[in-house]
């Protein structure tokens, strides 16, 4: 069962503007499956997974780009970067819209050559799992804190309960997770073993597959959490320098997402470390070994998850749309925090997330250090598990989480 996504769109668009595009993310959210799905009949399809293919890539572009004459997806272009500059020849010569459609699940190596490669000559669009509005195939928009918007949304969302939210959480947002084939434990097994065989491997100078696996391992134990190299490096038994460097692979790759913090001139008690997340909670709670969304409610991680679920899903509410999140995070050294800012003209609108059912007025309590900021505040809100859209005073609004 193919399910719509929100970048169809996106994609259409991009083609009819650029001679190449290329969709750029995390293995199985469906890249493939979606370009195929929108490509027109006379559109061919190479794979360089297939070892032909990508031998006759690498070896003669020339030739290849006969064997596979536009238009065309070319699948994993990641294997064969050699074929990049041949791509900007043949799209600066026929000058034709929508030529080449390429995919690739590693950005880290792929973004640099087609940076230098096609610069102007290509859209990138960054793309991760499922969304909450694709699963519900509802129409999806990007979050904003704005009461009446959340109210409008009611009438076309299923409310969700607590067991509801966790069993989302942990079957994760990988498309096949919503089809009658999917074994959570094995597919997240084989996941894991194919990232790190086939991507980390080959495409990385990680020599020692099992400490990055016990690096993935201590990250996804601190999902929702600010980053601290020498803590990673400690548990792992690697340098400060390399978790560095490990980290931004699993960011590059699409594994995890940092959330930079907010501050300016006028806010100079803020701490400057990013916060990470991981992108698909599945994955997540596959590595912290939760077996089941029940067991994961009652864990001493549950509010981690809940809040890494629900900045996931604003930040796919963005991607999804063609944007770039505007999405920040506060923290000062008097341990005052904000889980989430938007920052939108000028205007900065403060999100806390709990993972009650009722959150009393005192989850906004440091929402009014934003008025030091110089800039305007919006209104705010509480994402939480409450049943409707209601009012905690006149600036903030509880939010239900299965309306983001």
């Amino acid at each position: 069962m193919y399910i719509n996504r929100a970048l169809e769109n996106e994609v259409l668009e991009a083609s009819k503007q650029f001679p190449a595009l290329i969709v750029t993310g995390p293995r199985q959210v469906g890249k493939t499956t979606m370009l195929q799905r929108l490509a027109e009949a006379e559109r061919k399809y190479v794979s360089l997974d297939d070892p032909l293919a990508r031998y006759t890539a690498k070896s003669d572009p020339d030739l290849f780009l006969q064997r596979y004459k536009p238009p065309v997806i070319i699948d994993e272009i990641q294997y064969a970067p050699e074929i990049l500059p041949y791509i900007k020849i043949y799209a600066d010569t026929h000058k034709r819209k929508g030529d080449f459609w390429l995919t690739g699940s590693q950005s880290f190596h792929m973004m640099k050559n087609v940076t230098e490669s096609l610069a102007g000559r290509t859209a990138i669009i960054q793309m991760f799992g499922l969304s909450a509005s694709e699963i519900s195939e509802v129409k999806s928009e990007p979050f904003v804190c704005n009461h009446q918007a959340m109210l409008e949304r009611l009438n076309e969302r299923t409310p969700q309960n607590l067991h509801d939210v966790y069993e989302r959480i942990h079957k994760g947002s990988m498309p096949v997770a919503y089809s009658s084939e999917f074994t959570w434990e094995r597919f997240y097994s084989a996941y894991v073993n194919t990232y790190l065989q086939r991507d980390i491997k080959d495409l990385t100078q990680v020599g020692d597959e099992l400490v990055f696996l016990n690096f993935m391992t201590a990250c996804a134990a601190r999902t929702s959490r600010m980053v601290n190299y020498a803590d990673l490096a400690k548990d792992v038994g690697i340098s400060a320098p390399t978790a560095k460097q490990w980290l931004s692979i699993l960011v590059s790759s699409g594994i995890i997402a940092l959330i930079q913090p907010y501050f300016n001139n006028v806010l100079k008690r803020a701490i400057k470390s990013p916060k990470m997340y991981f992108m698909d909670t599945g994955l997540c709670a596959y590595l912290t070994r939760w077996d089941s969304g029940k067991t994961l409610e009652v864990s001493a991680m549950s509010g981690a998850f809940f809040e890494t679920y629900v900045v996931g899903e604003i930040l796919k509410s963005y991607y999804n749309a063609g944007k770039r999140p505007p999405i920040y995070y506060y923290r000062d050294t008097d341990g005052k925090e904000i889980d989430l800012i938007l920052e939108q003209n000028n205007t900065l609108y403060p999100i806390e997330i709990k993972k009650s059912a009722n959150p009393g007025k005192d989850a906004t309590k440091n929402f009014n250090v934003l008025n030091k900021s110089g800039k305007e505040i919006g209104e705010g809100c509480v994402v939480c598990l409450y049943s409707n859209v209601f009012p905690l005073d006149k600036s903030n609004w509880l939010v239900p989480v299965w309306l983001i």
